[in-house]
């Protein structure tokens, strides 16, 4: 499974890639992530609890930062097993551009699954890692972004309560 797309951040490129380097941001924009422990040099574990289609599992696994071009570009890679699930293996090559507004985010996803999970076909396969990029990339611009100055005393995470936008504010920008 392939997938293309971009993302126009209202952030500079230098706040931008920070953030995607950033172990607590990455666990935060990572759907159904329990945990991520370690560093960019070493890698990081992972544990994510997903469910596709009919099939729920708890995936472990490792996940590397790699082809770091500083400020312009990295490839994120994982492998994880689900046990009796199967498991899912894939990558994204996140290319940075400075924009007017900010930063053009691209990314180009290639990710595979065997055992049971390959089996409900790829349709649904295809559908649920095209949501799982989309909803990692989404949660990554609203971290960064934050909201717009009107919205931020009543918007908020609804997955842990978080005020939209933490890391931008952390970071002072």
């Amino acid at each position: 499974m392939k997938l293309t797309d971009s993302r126009e951040i209202k952030a500079d490129p230098a706040t931008v890639w920070r953030a995607i380097l950033d172990p607590d941001v990455l666990k935060e924009c990572i759907p159904g992530c329990e945990s991520l422990t370690g560093s960019i040099a070493d890698g990081f574990e992972a544990a994510v609890v997903q469910k596709v289609g009919p099939v729920k599992a708890r995936f472990t696994g490792v996940v590397h930062l790699t082809d770091i071009d500083e400020g312009r570009s990295v490839k994120i890679s994982g492998e994880g097993k689900g046990g009796a699930a199967g498991f899912a293996k894939g990558g994204a090559v996140v290319t940075l551009e400075p924009i007017a507004d900010g930063t053009r985010l691209t990314y180009d996803v290639d990710a595979s699954v065997g055992g049971k999970i390959a089996q409900l076909g790829s349709r649904i396969i295809d559908g649920f890692a095209k949501k799982m990029a989309d909803d990692f990339f989404a949660r990554f611009q609203e971290a960064v972004e934050g909201p717009e100055a009107e919205e931020e005393v009543v918007a908020t995470d609804e997955t842990d309560g978080k005020k939209k936008g933490w890391f931008k504010r952390l970071i002072g920008g």
